[in-house]
């Protein structure tokens, strides 16, 4: 049976989302040389295109193109099994794997818009109940999937991600330190990221030495109004904007510590990236977290302010605690490897050929 992957991914910026389908699919393409990619033609990842030979087709993109222009193509190149790792997959094909790395949609819809939340309550659970196999990054996603959309523990199979290959490459990087001390997040910037009580956690600290720099790409979450007041004329508060692959390795080396309060998360990324650079993490105590993260992280509430404030606190001023979180990062990340996962979705694809 000829497998295909569908590449869309590569038309999108590179969030947690984006980073495990580009991370397996690389792991596929040396476990299974006879693989196919196939996307829309707005491919904005070009070297990846290349480096997986992707065939481009249609006149749609999006959306569209997944639902309307891939299962007509597929259907008219003998129905192959088609490998999707982007959250939706088309509705009118069956023989596929999907990945749905978490249920955010579902639980919080406020935290998207309504069209993205409509889209995603619909599609999603269908696209699971209709796929040979659903593919997820935590035990806590795999949880809420049987209980909320109620697909059978046996269909599905959980895939842990890693960090980006360029972090085990350049996870010791000679970078300057142009912000002097400073608590560092590093994270897409919606609702759920939790940026509105970290910004009043940091204010309250009123460390003047200690700076607060996010990393991440500036979008609508700013034109919440109480943001604006949290950060106006607050000059130890920086946004850097979206930052390369390249350059983060360095800012969580230079960092006194990482910040990680998220609402929710089906993995969570970040806390590993900084883990493998030496940088202590704090994390909220909420879904995949924990499970991801394990002692080797502080825990905070995400929605009290206050334990935020403390566990700052707490670490910045504690050498102690930040070199043992430090050591025990090291070894935490030594869990994921993206070579195993890629090994076990063939394993996967095997079974069910």
């Amino acid at each position: 049976m000829e497998i295909y992957i569908n590449a869309r991914f590569l038309t999108q910026k590179t969030t947690g989302v984006q980073r495990f389908a580009i991370e397996v699919s690389k792991q596929l393409k040396l476990l299974l040389p006879g693989l196919k990619f196939v996307s829309p033609k707005n491919i904005i990842q070009k070297e990846l295109a290349d480096y997986f030979n992707v065939e481009t087709f249609g006149s749609f993109t999006s959306h569209l193109w997944e639902q309307v222009e891939l299962p007509i193509f597929l259907k008219n190149n003998n129905s192959p099994l088609l490998i999707n790792f982007g959250n939706t997959a088309p509705l009118a094909y069956k023989n596929q794997l999907v990945s749905i790395h978490d249920l955010s949609f579902i639980i919080n819809p406020k935290w998207f818009s309504k069209p993205f939340a409509l889209f995603y309550n619909f599609v999603i659970p269908r696209i699971a109940k209709r796929s040979l196999r659903v593919i997820t990054m935590s035990e806590n996603s795999k949880k809420d999937i049987i209980e909320i959309i109620g697909i059978n523990e046996n269909k599905i199979d959980v895939l842990y991600c890693d960090v980006p290959a360029e972090f085990r490459a350049n996870n010791n990087p000679k970078t300057p330190n142009i912000y002097g001390d400073y608590i560092l997040a590093v994270s897409s910037l919606d609702p759920r990221k939790n940026f509105g009580r970290l910004i009043e956690a940091f204010n309250k600290l009123n460390l003047p030495n200690i700076k607060l720099v996010i990393v991440g790409s500036v979008n609508k979450v700013f034109s919440d109004v109480n943001i604006k007041k949290l950060i106006q004329d607050n000059q130890l508060i920086t946004f850097t904007g979206y930052v390369d692959q390249e350059e983060l390795p360095g800012l969580y080396k230079n960092a006194k510590l990482f910040i990680y309060p998220s609402l929710y998360e089906g993995f969570g990324i970040p806390p590993l990236e900084a883990m493998i650079c030496g940088c202590p993490t704090i994390v909220a105590n909420v879904a995949s977290l924990p499970e991801v993260c394990g002692d080797a992280s502080y825990y905070v509430d995400p929605y009290s302010i206050d334990d935020i404030s403390h566990g700052m606190k707490e670490l910045t001023s504690n050498e102690n605690l930040r070199q043992e979180l430090i050591v025990k990062g090291y070894e935490r990340v030594s869990h994921f490897n993206w070579e195993s996962s890629g090994k076990q979705l063939v394993n996967i694809i095997e079974n069910i050929k």
